[in-house]
């Protein structure tokens, strides 16, 4: 038995089938018992199937029915009797407890109508239509015969209840016509032979699905796998190479078209009319597009291949496939990993069709924002093995980025003007400042980081890592600070400059190969013009040497260097931050970026001054001032606004422009955090709140009243003294 698509008038694999929920019904019919006032009831979903009945099945430990069993019971409407015998299969609590047998129109029932011997009568055909068999109903669609068949069934009195019931429909993958379970003469493959190496490659770990939840799915599957049917009722795909003898009968199985019988040697003979399932041909593909069953070179040099991507809606008609294929035919697994990537859908949610019109073309995104941009905004939305929920809007991220980091390739490129002597590499690496090395130390770890995420296939992650490194570390921070060495301004010799030029070269370089499989066009633009500014006295070094090359597509991709300069990198991170909170106190009292303001940078930590103070540049190149304090204590203003971070006291004050604003802001922010006080305090009053509570939770809120209270009291202070 097979399932039949009436519209498309094809057989089709179990997995071509989708099965989808819908409301129906369940009939209740009564079924005389021949020779007997008495009667039993069977419920069925499709009534129009009951025509092709051969028997009646009842558990055999059911009591209800055991005087019933061997006795017989009248088909309505056809009359014909159908022997009543017992069957574990059937579940005494589902239905009446009694189930009809139509083995032509379901798989479960051909089954048992195997076992018990019972007659194959098909009353519905390929088009969907009601056969001969059908009696009175012959010729009529399925569902106009299940109407006519229930009004007829009523007139006689054999419906006992009709009840809503919600069941799972088959329908075609292709036209989505409900499948008819159908008797047919096809071509299977046996599949259990071929699956249980199949399983045990998986077990082993010799193939290794990401992420890994999917393993479970295809064990199971594979473990419950039925015989494939292979033979396709359409006219197109590779026909199947069998051919009849009209003399003998004899099936002649042939790679090359056979001129006469093997058997009778007759020259009568006829191809079989059905070609293969495409799946069918599909599951050769990793060894049969390299010159197979030959021995080729090609056949040698790339099976097996490494790493198959593709999506979870073919783990079944593909993968799990190819991989048994590979093992019968090549004795070799295809492939040591799958990667299922996730679907992209609309920002509803929904899977995109044309039917729906939901679709984003590609070739559009890629005339409006760029290839790159498209692939790089894939990369960052697309979580391991998650759905990806798109609207047009998305694309827009990686346009940005692209700019971003266009325009600060353009800035290093424009200035690295080398007109002058060009100092050697050996002595700007011993010129290198503070950023420098933090910059380097960065590099090095994400680098680090790209690497792990790529090997985890988490490429997103990957993708999230470059964007942060390029736009804030590089393109934010280092691109800002170099400025002042590459104007050659405060002090800074043409040293400096080259200095401050080979590591945002070196860093710029780094960054492309990183990015080059996620942004390939881009990368490779920047990089033959990096190649073209690189002064020849470079090219030797190890950093550079690659650029001789004639593309980015045969340079190495970027490993960490064996140097270290992690507590350059942390003590840069301190600096940063206390430039970030200088930003962020400007930015929350709305000071223009064209004025510039008085700083104090007010420690107890000698160390902490020291640092300050060798690298103030860092701060006026990064920050509007007027003029910077770095102490331990400093007279101020009592107009200023102030910030702690990390022990260190920020103190900004306030123009008179922005006073009012200021004072606002903060009676703003404290009236804010007055109702999370209160709110807090209700809870730690609440005495059932502190007996029923787990102890964390009851932690946690002491902890953030405390946090509340302490901000409410600095703030307070802060408003105390503008407004005295």
């Amino acid at each position: 038995i097979v399932n039949w698509c009436i519209r498309c008038e094809t057989a089709l694999a179990d997995e071509e089938v989708e099965h989808e929920e819908k409301k129906g019904k369940l009939y209740y019919i009564r079924y005389p018992v021949e020779g007997t006032d008495e009667h039993v009831v069977v419920a069925t979903t499709r009534p129009e199937t009951m025509l092709g009945d051969t028997g009646l099945a009842v558990n055999p430990d059911d009591e209800r029915y055991q005087h019933l069993i061997g006795k017989k019971a009248l088909l309505p409407v056809l009359h014909r009797k159908l022997p009543i015998f017992a069957d574990e299969y059937v579940e005494k609590e589902f239905g009446t407890g009694i189930v009809k047998i139509t083995p032509a129109h379901d798989p479960n029932d051909f089954e048992i109508g195997r076992e018990h011997q019972l007659a194959e009568i098909r009353v519905i055909d390929n088009q969907g239509k009601m056969t001969e068999e059908a009696g009175p109903f012959k010729g009529q669609d399925r569902y106009e015969c299940r109407r006519n068949l229930l009004e007829r069934l009523q007139e006689e009195g054999l419906i006992e209840k009709e009840e809503d019931y919600t069941h799972k429909i088959g329908s075609c993958y292709r036209c989505h016509t409900v499948i008819e379970p159908s008797i047919s003469d096809q071509w299977f493959v046996k599949m259990k032979p071929l699956a249980e190496p199949a399983i045990e490659v998986v077990k082993q770990g010799k193939i290794k699905f990401v992420p890994e939840r999917w393993t479970k799915v295809y064990l199971h599957w594979m473990e419950n796998i039925r015989d494939w049917c292979i033979s396709r009722q359409i006219w197109w795909g590779h026909r199947i190479p069998v051919w009849y003898c009209r003399d003998c009968g004899h099936l002649n199985v042939e790679e090359f078209d056979p001129t006469q019988c093997e058997k009778c040697g007759s020259d009568n003979l006829k191809q079989d009319e059905d070609v293969l399932d495409t799946w069918f041909s599909s599951w050769l593909w990793p060894f049969s597009t390299l010159g197979w069953p030959d021995n080729t070179s090609d056949l040698k040099a790339f099976y097996p291949t490494d790493v198959l991507i593709t999506d979870p809606g073919i783990i079944f008609f593909w993968v799990a496939r190819m991989i048994m294929a590979g093992l019968k035919f090549m004795d070799d697994i295809p492939f040591h990993t799958v990667y299922i990537h996730g679907t992209v859908r609309d920002e509803l949610g929904r899977k995109m069709s044309k039917s729906l019109g939901n679709g984003i073309d590609p070739i559009e995104m890629i005339e409006k924002y760029s290839a790159d941009a498209m692939r790089f905004s894939l990369m960052m939305l697309t979580a391991e093995g998650q759905d990806v929920n798109l609207s047009e809007s998305k694309f827009e991220m990686g346009r940005n980025f692209a700019n971003k980091l266009w325009n600060a390739a353009r800035f290093v490129l424009m200035n690295a003007d080398f007109s002058e002597e060009v100092p050697p590499l050996s002595s700007l690496q011993d010129n290198l400042e503070l950023a420098d090395k933090w910059i380097l130390n960065r590099l090095d770890k994400n680098t680090a980081q790209v690497r792990n995420h790529l090997d985890r296939y988490n490429f997103n992650e990957t993708a999230h890592t470059l964007y942060n490194f390029t736009w804030h570390d590089f393109c934010d921070w280092y691109v800002e600070i170099i400025k002042p060495r590459l104007y050659q301004r405060e002090g800074y010799t043409l040293q400096d400059k080259a200095t401050a030029l080979y590591v945002a070269l070196k860093i710029l370089d780094n960054i492309i190969r990183l990015l080059h499989p996620f942004t390939p066009f881009i990368t490779e633009e920047i990089r033959q013009n990096v190649a073209e500014v690189i002064p020849p006295s470079w090219k030797n070094s190890p950093d550079f040497q690659h650029l001789q090359d004639s593309s980015i597509c045969r340079d190495p991709y970027p490993a960490e260097s064996e140097v270290s300069y992690a507590k350059e990198e942390e003590l840069m991170e301190f600096i940063t931050e206390i430039i970030y909170n200088v930003r962020k106190m400007r930015g929350e009292m709305n000071i223009s970026p064209h004025i510039k303001n008085e700083l104090y940078l007010i420690s107890n930590d000698q160390k902490t001054l020291e640092l300050f103070r060798e690298n103030e540049r860092y701060f006026h190149s990064l920050i509007p001032l007027a003029s910077l304090y770095i102490a331990k204590e400093a007279d101020y203003p009592s107009s200023a606004s102030e910030h702690f971070s990390r022990g260190v006291k920020l103190v900004i004050p306030v123009p008179e422009e922005v006073l009012d604003a200021e004072v606002k802001r903060l009676r703003k922010e404290i009236a804010k955090l007055e109702k999370e006080i209160q709110q807090a305090e209700r809870k730690l009053n609440n005495e059932q709140f502190l007996q029923k509570a787990p102890a964390p939770v009851v932690e946690k809120e002491r902890k953030k009243h405390q946090e509340y209270n302490q901000q409410y009291r600095f703030l307070q202070e802060q408003l105390d003294r503008l407004t005295s």
